[in-house]
């Protein structure tokens, strides 16, 4: 069994350290796992920090891109990793620390002990858990209702559509599949759809999440281009 842990890192500094501390590594000691930290051009101390971070961790390896090619893009690239080095599953962290690396263990035994094609991280399942967390109010109402306008149009019953915390079956996602989803943040949207379009299921989970400062503009253009993928594609 093969797990790749791998985390997608954009002017995180150190709070890359905290997630790599929080990963419960006596569940992964059984498994043949790794962990890939993928930086997507950051102009801070990211890179110092990952440095630093595989001089302590024998199981860690870096990859640094040369320019900024998206949070979409990213993922593809470690994904794509995955498939070649033939890794039965992989699963995505944010390397902001939004999203504590604990909860792995707990997708992990849901997962593999199932016929899920992916477990993602709700921030809603239990929606005082995301205020508890620090999610500003434009974004808790935001994610409620575009969410309902997903589930609404696609058949489903998420309680959050916007999480960035997922656990793949690589046997079930193709690598085909990430050529036509997109190089910015909507990827997760395309994956979730895809997942759906070929009758798979996806399981939440709950977790508690940590928020620092947020940008509305960001979120704004996000959220418009969220509701129309939604509907048309």
């Amino acid at each position: 069994m093969k797990i790749l842990l791998f985390i997608v890192t954009y002017k995180a500094s150190y709070r890359v350290r905290k997630v790599i501390n929080e990963i419960p590594y006596s569940y992964f000691k059984k498994f043949n796992y790794q962990i890939l930290i993928s930086d997507d051009s950051s102009n801070d101390n990211t890179v110092k920090h990952m440095n630093n971070i595989k001089k302590k961790n024998k199981r860690v390896i870096l990859n640094f891109n040369q320019r900024n090619i998206g949070y979409g893009a990213n993922i593809k690239k470690c994904l794509s990793y995955a498939y070649k080095k033939k890794y039965n599953y992989a699963a995505m962290i944010h390397g902001d620390n939004q999203y504590s690396s604990k909860y792995l263990k707990q997708m992990f035994k849901v997962i593999l002990n199932s016929k899920y094609a992916a477990i993602t991280g709700s921030r809603m399942k239990r929606k005082g858990n995301a205020i508890k967390g620090g999610m500003p109010i434009y974004k808790f109402i935001g994610n409620i209702f575009l969410t309902k306008v997903f589930n609404f149009f696609n058949n489903s019953n998420f309680t959050d559509c916007h999480t960035g915390y997922w656990v793949y079956d690589l046997k079930k996602i193709q690598k085909k599949w990430l050529n036509n989803f997109d190089n910015g943040f909507l990827f997760d949207l395309d994956m979730r759809k895809k997942i759906l379009k070929n009758n798979f299921k996806i399981k939440e989970i709950p977790i508690v999440t940590r928020y620092g400062n947020e940008r509305s503009s960001t979120h704004l253009n996000y959220a418009i281009r969220f509701f129309l993928k939604s509907i048309f594609f």
